[in-house]
């Protein structure tokens, strides 16, 4: 937001969802992502395992594949528009592979689990399926991987990356969010909708402008296109929505009490053997972080945010 941002001491343990800072002469009671406010809609306890415990969850082919695939639609716009086609997007994915493998941790550990041709080859498979569905040469994004963010009236901080972000010549914008999976089952579009309502939110309130569109691109077995069209009463509705679920959130910190949810998620949930709808037991809440590891956590988010915002000018943002 190109303010100064001033530090103040973080009281509690909640790692990303409470960070105290001072932005534009208003205090930062707590940062919230669409992904995390999803979460704690989902299953506190989920939203505590990962946020404040910040248990590990280690990673899966599915979830690998989603982020090599979201690297090679992002980099196909590097190219001139004539050259995005479907064989330069297939000639890019094993070598987006192989960087990925370089420098991720987790990439590195699922493949060593992998049939790598077969794997490969699913992912290839999603690539055929984003051209039927849209075609890049007839595109150009005014930002890829947009990091956005914004702070509420209340102090409420949101933020987040959109996939693309398209600007028509009039000036609408669109925010396009890729999911490899197949798309949702018919009654769920609006749950799959608020991420991209919240990053509709974040832009009206820093640039002015009320996205017209909202769009998933769904990219699994199913693959469809879900558009949306929000407004400003759709935004003003997103903004308490997001300021209830934040409360809710301080309200669970203050009492130690995030309920567990049984829900399709408990399918891949990683946490289970601390959960007591399987029988486990409800681990201890964690102490404060140190102020050495707030320091180390605090430098870690503005050396990302750096590198979001060099990406971004990379791109023409």
């Amino acid at each position: 937001m190109g303010s100064e941002t001033v530090e103040t001491p973080l009281p509690d343990p909640v790692a990303e969802a409470v960070h105290r800072t001072v932005v534009d002469g208003v205090e930062v009671l707590g940062s919230l992502s669409p992904s995390r406010a999803g979460d704690f809609m989902t299953c506190p306890l989920l939203f505590r395992y990962r946020t404040i415990d910040r248990l590990p969850e280690g990673s899966s082919p599915d979830a690998v594949r989603g982020t090599l695939v979201h690297q090679v639609l992002e980099d196909i716009f590097d190219l001139p528009a004539a050259e995005r086609t479907p064989a330069a997007a297939h000639s890019m994915l094993e070598p987006v592979w192989t960087a990925l493998q370089a420098r991720s941790r987790s990439a590195r550990e699922v493949a060593v689990t992998l049939d790598e041709p077969s794997w490969l080859a699913t992912a290839h498979d999603v690539i055929d399926r984003w051209f039927v569905l849209e075609d890049p040469t007839r595109l150009e994004p005014l930002e890829r991987e947009a990091y956005v963010e914004v702070t509420l009236e209340n102090g409420l901080q949101l933020r987040g990356i959109i996939d693309r972000l398209d600007r028509a010549p009039d000036g609408a914008l669109r925010v396009v969010d890729y999911k490899t999976a197949s798309a949702v089952a018919e009654g769920y579009e609006s749950k799959a909708l608020f991420q991209l309502r919240v990053y509709a939110l974040i832009l009206w309130r820093t640039r002015g402008v009320v996205p017209r569109m909202l769009q998933l691109v769904y990219l699994g077995a199913t693959s469809e296109m879900v558009r949306y069209e929000p407004d400003e009463a759709d935004l003003l509705a997103t903004e308490r929505k997001v300021e209830a679920i934040w409360e809710a959130i301080e309200e669970a910190q203050r009492t130690g009490v995030f309920e567990p949810h049984r829900g399709r998620q408990c399918d891949w949930c990683a946490f289970k053997a601390h959960c007591p709808v399987f029988g486990g037991t409800v681990l201890p809440m964690p102490k404060p972080p140190s102020g050495w590891a707030r320091f180390k956590r605090e430098v870690r988010r503005r050396w990302r945010r750096w590198r979001r915002r060099v990406r971004a000018r990379r791109h023409g943002a």
